[in-house]
C-alpha cells in the first residue's frame, strides 16, 4: 500500500494530506499541537490562523489573487474552505478564522485516507521514492525536529521575529467616534475605522515609540548573538514608526479614500479594524502587529478615540519564525536536492503568507504523488505566480535569502511584458500577466495531471 508521511497539520500539510487523500493515498499526517504548545498557536485544529484572518486581495490584478485562482484549479482545501467561511472585507478574502480552521480539520480527520496522529515528530522519518514524507511544520518547528533539519541542510537554520495584531470586542468599541467605511466605497462599509487628527497621532506615535517592547531575546537562547529582525512583510507598528514618525501614516494608518462623518474630513490618520468572525461580534486591527508589552497595549491602544473602554479578544504577540536556506537545498519541485522523496512545504521553506505557504502544500503534494507513480516532480511554469514562487525560493545563485511574499516582482513574464509594452498602465499590465499565467497554469495542469 502506498502511504506518505507529512509532518505538520498546518495550512501546507493539509492541503498536502487532502490533495494526497483525495487521490487514494495512504497519509499519516503528524501535528504536535496541543501537546507541545507555540509561542503562537491556541487550538489543536489543522490549518489554524494565528496571524490576521485576511488571505489578501481577491482581485485578479494582484498576484496574491492570481496565485488563488491557480489553487482553485488544483481544488485547493483552502480557498474551499474560504468560500464557506469568508466575512466582508472589502477587496480583501477574509474568514472568520475558528470557522475556517473547523471546516479544513473536519474535512481531514474525516478522511478515510488520513491518519491524523496527534504527535510531535522528533526525529525526520527515512524519506524514499517509494516512501515520500513531507516536511510541514511550519515556522514555529519545535527545537528537537530544527536541529535535525539543521542537520540535513547542512547550515543553520534561518529565523526572523513575527508579529500578531490585537482583536477587540465589537461590543465595547465606541462607535459614536469611531465609523464604519470602506476605503474609497469599496465594498459595503466593511471596515471600523479609528480616526485621529495630528495631535492624536503624534501623541499616539511617540507613545508606541517609547512603550516597553518585547526585543527578541526573549525568544533565543540568553547567550545567542542573534539579533532583532522583524519580517519586512509583517512590520511592528513600532518599528515602522522608528522610521520616521509619519511612515505609518502612509502605510497602514493612511486615511486616503475615508471621510469622517464627525467633520466630513478625510482624518490625518486612521486605523481599521477588520471583522474577523461571521457574527462581527470580534474585530482585528489592521496593519498593527505589534511588539508592546500587554500592560503598554492595554494603556496605549485604549488612549485612541473611541477605543477608551475596548476589550481584548487576544492581544498583539511577538515570536521567533523559523525557515531553511531554500535557494541552498530544495529543488523548484519543493523536493530536497540529495534526498529524493524528501519535500519541504510551507513557511518553513520561506513562503510567506498564508496564500503562499498554502500552495507549497498542493505543490509538494502533487510532486509526491508523481514519486509514488514513479514520474518525475513537476516544475511549474516560471510565467504562472506558482511556479514564479518556487523558482525564486530555489535558485541557487540567490545569497542572504530571506522570505518572500507572491508579488508581481518576481514574474519574470510580467517584466518582459512591461518592458515590451511601456506606454501599458500598471492594472492592464497586471491584467494581461494575470490572464497569461492563469492560462498557462490551466494548460500546463490539463497536459501533466
Amino acid at each position: 500500500m502506498k502511504k506518505v508521511t507529512i509532518i505538520g497539520a498546518g495550512l501546507a500539510g493539509s492541503e498536502a494530506a487532502n490533495y494526497l487523500a483525495n487521490k487514494g493515498i495512504q497519509v499519516d499526517l503528524y501535528e504536535m499541537r496541543l501537546k507541545v504548545e507555540t509561542k503562537a498557536h491556541k487550538t489543536d485544529k489543522c490549518a489554524e490562523l494565528v496571524c490576521s484572518n485576511s488571505l489578501k486581495s481577491m482581485e485578479f490584478t494582484n498576484a496574491v489573487g492570481l496565485l488563488k485562482e491557480e489553487m482553485k484549479v488544483l481544488d485547493s482545501i483552502m480557498m474551499e474552505s474560504s468560500e464557506h467561511t469568508k466575512v466582508p472585507a472589502g477587496n480583501a478574502l477574509a474568514v472568520d478564522r475558528h470557522l475556517f480552521s473547523e471546516y479544513i480539520d473536519n474535512k481531514i480527520k474525516s478522511n478515510p485516507n488520513i491518519n491524523f496522529i496527534n504527535s510531535e515528530i522528533t526525529e525526520i522519518p527515512t524519506a524514499t521514492k517509494e516512501s515520500p514524507v513531507i516536511i510541514a511544520s511550519g515556522p514555529l518547528t519545535s527545537k528537537s525536529l530544527t536541529e535535525k533539519i539543521e542537520v540535513i541542510t547542512g547550515t543553520d537554520n534561518l529565523a526572523f521575529f513575527d508579529a500578531i495584531a490585537p482583536i477587540f470586542y465589537a461590543e465595547s468599541l465606541n462607535m459614536d467616534t469611531l465609523f464604519k467605511m470602506s476605503r474609497y466605497s469599496k465594498g459595503t462599509d466593511d471596515y471600523i475605522n479609528i480616526p485621529m487628527n495630528k495631535e492624536e497621532y503624534l501623541t499616539f506615535m511617540n507613545a508606541i515609540v517609547e512603550s516597553d517592547k518585547y526585543t527578541g531575546n526573549e525568544e533565543v537562547e540568553s547567550d545567542s548573538p542573534e539579533k532583532l529582525r522583524p519580517f519586512e512583510g509583517c512590520m511592528p507598528v513600532e518599528d515602522l514608526a522608528l522610521r520616521g514618525i509619519n511612515t505609518p501614516r502612509f502605510g497602514p494608518m493612511k486615511p486616503k479614500g475615508l471621510t469622517d462623518p464627525r467633520t466630513d474630513r478625510e482624518p490625518y490618520a486612521a486605523i481599521q479594524l477588520r471583522q474577523d468572525d461571521k457574527d462581527g461580534k470580534c474585530w482585528s486591527m489592521v496593519g498593527m502587529q505589534t511588539r508592546m508589552k500587554r500592560h503598554e497595549q492595554d494603556k496605549i491602544l485604549r488612549s485612541l478615540p473611541g477605543m477608551q473602554n475596548a476589550e481584548f479578544v487576544r492581544y498583539g504577540s511577538f515570536h521567533r519564525n523559523t525557515f531553511i536556506d531554500s535557494p541552498n537545498c530544495l529543488n523548484a519541485t519543493l523536493e530536497f536536492r540529495t534526498n529524493p522523496g524528501l519535500f519541504f512545504a510551507g513557511q518553513i521553506t520561506g513562503t510567506e503568507g498564508y496564500v503562499e505557504s498554502a500552495v507549497g502544500g498542493l505543490i509538494a503534494g502533487v510532486n509526491t504523488l508523481r514519486r509514488l507513480e514513479n514520474k518525475e516532480p513537476l516544475v511549474f511554469p516560471i510565467e504562472t505566480a506558482t511556479g514564479a514562487l518556487f523558482n525564486y525560493i530555489s535558485d541557487p545563485e540567490r545569497k542572504k535569502f530571506q522570505p518572500m511574499n507572491m508579488t508581481y516582482g518576481i514574474m519574470p513574464s510580467y517584466h518582459k511584458l512591461a518592458e515590451e509594452n511601456r506606454k501599458m498602465n500598471k492594472i492592464d499590465k497586471r491584467t494581461k500577466t494575470s490572464e497569461n499565467a492563469l492560462s498557462s497554469f490551466k494548460e500546463f495542469i490539463k497536459s501533466n495531471l
